[in-house]
């Protein structure tokens, strides 16, 4: 029999160790939101293998508990799978786990029907208005602070008014409605109410379309260039299509596509299909018109007619099968007979 040492050395590293401590924790509390290696290290002297772990645990739970378990099936799975000897395993709790969700986000009526529930999803979604509310804003506090600090400081430390609200007043008081600066200067306010009006009324963001959500309290829109995109690529699929425009609108989504080679009813057809089945994928919350025109390009040849199809259309029109000798073009009353013969 070969003497052990001979028979060679197996040597288990640290990175191998480690690999298997973490495995090690998953497996201590394998139901979902169960304990989840965050660090490990360990360390490899000889036959003895040191342990540490950082790990999340679900919460709520027993602390002292799940680590006493977790701890021990770390040192047990680690001694078995390594051959070492592991004294303990470190246990540092760094963080807590809320459980899953027990609720699923769709409910059974949505699960049975997809349009329920999407009443109270927006049809388009509001823009913020970001840039003109902070314009107005800026504007009015610039103005408003300025006209407060100066009635601040006239009647607080009874100084002079300042020049610019003197200079303001003694110009208004000198000018009527008919004149022609407060005429201009009345259009503009008017015009900057009307579009700040504007700007509340309709909900911006022209380049989006909402789409259909089975998740509650979720809203999702999709930009109208992407749709446009997955059209494209789908009508350029079909064969005989070449060149292909598509132009998508809130209400209406045109395709025009060039046909190279083929059938235009079957490309039609064909095209009118991938344009539709793209679209439905896209579960546009508000389902577009879809218009689809497909013109021959300048270098299509409409499709060669076959000898049999030729002849079998001939056959039809005539009345006479192909190839029987007989001409059944003559009416039946024709009589034909030999000179000098009997009649």
């Amino acid at each position: 029999m070969t003497a052990a040492a001979r028979r060679g050395t197996t040597t288990v590293s640290e990175r191998a160790v480690r690999r298997i401590a973490e495995r090690a924790t998953t497996e201590a509390l394998p139901a979902p939101g169960g304990a989840r290696a965050a660090q490990a290290a360990a360390s490899v002297r000889g036959r003895r293998a040191e342990v540490s772990l950082g790990v999340t645990l679900p919460y709520p739970a027993p602390l002292a508990d799940t680590v006493r378990d977790v701890q021990r099936h770390v040192v047990e799975r680690t001694r078995e799978l390594t051959g070492l000897e592991v004294p303990t395993a470190r246990v540092n709790v760094v963080a807590l786990a809320p459980p899953p969700p027990s609720q699923p986000l769709v409910s059974p009526a949505q699960e049975a029907d997809p349009d329920v529930g999407d009443s109270r999803s927006p049809r388009r979604w509001w823009s913020r208005r970001r840039i003109p509310v902070a314009v107005l804003a800026s504007v009015a506090a610039l103005g408003c602070g300025a006209l407060a600090l100066d009635l601040v400081r006239v009647h607080t430390a009874h100084r002079a008014a300042a020049t610019w609200r003197t200079s303001a007043v003694h110009w208004l008081a000198g000018h009527g409605p008919g004149d022609p600066a407060v005429v201009v200067a009345g259009g503009l306010t008017a015009l900057v109410g009307i579009w700040m009006v504007v700007l509340a009324l309709t909900p911006g963001r022209r380049h989006r379309s909402t789409v259909r959500t089975e998740a509650g309290h979720v809203d999702a829109a999709v930009d109208r260039s992407a749709v446009q995109s997955l059209v494209r690529d789908a009508v350029g699929d079909v064969e005989g299509i070449g060149a292909v425009r598509v132009r998508v609108r809130r209400r209406r989504v045109t395709v025009r596509a060039g046909l190279a080679f083929g059938d235009r009813a079957d490309a039609y057809t064909a095209a009118t299909a991938a344009a539709r089945t793209a679209l439905t994928a896209c579960r546009l919350r508000r389902g577009p018109r879809l218009r689809v025109v497909v013109a021959p390009e300048p270098v299509w040849q409409p499709p060669a007619t076959t000898a049999a199809s030729t002849a079998d259309a001939t056959a039809d029109a005539t009345g006479a099968a192909p190839g029987d000798g007989h001409d059944r073009s003559a009416p039946a009353s024709t009589l034909v007979s030999a000179p000098g013969g009997d009649r």
